[in-house]
């Protein structure tokens, strides 16, 4: 199972990061918070404090065409933020 899927990379993370050394990422919905931390631990090689986490249900959506309506639905994520012990950091941007 692959735990960590993708992170989260947006201004309010990256701010989070600076100053708080606070990090998201996306998860496998069946991961729990010892399983997150061990994951980020081993692919980033840092030292993880605590881990918070958060469900999203999927959403409902909908739109016009030309052949009527069409509905379908988003899929359900999970997402967590963990935060690093002091002076440790994460570069997501070293590989490109």
């Amino acid at each position: 199972m692959d735990i960590i899927l993708k992170p989260v990379v947006t201004e309010k993370m990256n701010l989070k990061g600076e100053t708080l050394r606070q990090y998201g990422f996306v998860v496998d919905k069946r991961a729990n918070k010892v399983q997150i931390k061990k994951a980020v631990e081993a692919l980033y090689g840092v030292t993880v404090e605590s881990v918070n986490t958060m469900r999203y249900a999927g959403k409902y959506k909908s739109r016009y065409t030309k052949t009527g309506l069409i509905t379908g639905r988003k899929n359900s994520t999970k997402k967590a933020v963990v935060t690093l012990r002091k002076g440790e950091t994460i570069d997501f941007y070293s590989n490109i």
